[in-house]
């Protein structure tokens, strides 16, 4: 019985989540789409997207963020973010970690969720991991994007890996991307959200979600043979705080939002 009553509320929980994803886009409609007629205008669809669209998200499905870190993005300038891969929260809670327009690289796949497809393929920069030609052209319209000064985010597990990984081999694209336009990589902890919300149906639930903002590393000083390298060092910093408790780490040295 006990377990009945588990299974009907996680399901409710799951079809609160497409509710509230809807929500707001059929609200905003005449705005989001107005706002992604121009690249000039995409700084105000961000807008929307971090304040209206997956903040209120995060809150409504009682999953406030906690988000932590050793430095921040200034203002204006391009960043390539990075984090781990295990929920469709982490798309809300990187928009609401970062206050700096970004555009995120992403599976052409998406473009099939009602809704949010529509705009997905009109703002991302969508990539076909099968084909070649479609992972050539994802360079040439990320420059054009951070010639806007707008920054760049990745998920570089190159998908979400099984519940059981901790964290998945990460793909090269995202750290030779840093490199050759010289913009930092912030990588980023997200500690939470396969528990909050996984993949599997019936399964997660409310509760805080935890970031972590870890520090960036610089590449101007890099050369594309250098990838692998910078690839292993941010996984390696991600996989760590992951193994480890964040109470365990003295918050005095932490910067919160």
């Amino acid at each position: 019985m006990v377990t009945a009553f588990r299974k009907i509320g996680q399901s409710l929980y799951r079809i609160w989540f497409y509710v509230l994803v809807a929500l707001p886009i059929v609200l905003f409609f005449p705005f989001l789409l107005a706002f992604t007629m121009s690249d000039k205008t995409y700084p105000h669809f961000f807008w929307i997207a971090r304040n209206l669209w997956a903040t209120p998200i995060l809150y409504g499905m009682c999953c406030p963020p906690k988000v932590l870190g050793k430095q921040k993005m200034v203002d204006g300038k391009s960043y390539m973010l990075v984090a781990n891969h295990t929920s469709m929260l982490d798309i809300m809670l990187m928009l609401y970690v970062s206050k700096n327009p970004f555009v995120f690289v992403g599976k052409k796949e998406l473009v099939k969720i009602p809704l949010f497809g529509f705009f997905y393929k009109r703002v991302c920069i969508m990539v076909d991991r099968e084909d070649t030609k479609s992972r050539t052209g994802v360079y040439r319209r990320a420059q054009r994007r951070l010639n806007q000064g707008l920054s760049i985010c990745i998920f570089p597990e190159g998908g979400v890996p099984d519940e059981d990984i901790v964290l998945d081999e990460f793909k090269d694209g995202a750290f030779k991307m840093a490199i050759a336009h010289n913009i930092p990589v912030v990588p980023m902890t997200f500690y939470d959200n396969k528990k909050r919300f996984p993949f599997t149906f019936f399964s997660g639930g409310p509760g805080v979600i935890r970031a972590m903002v870890h520090e960036f590393f610089e590449t101007g000083l890099l050369a594309e043979e250098d990838k692998s390298t910078l690839r292993e060092e941010v996984r390696e910093v991600i996989l760590m705080a992951l193994t480890n408790d964040l109470k365990d780490r003295p918050q005095q040295d932490f910067w919160s939002v």
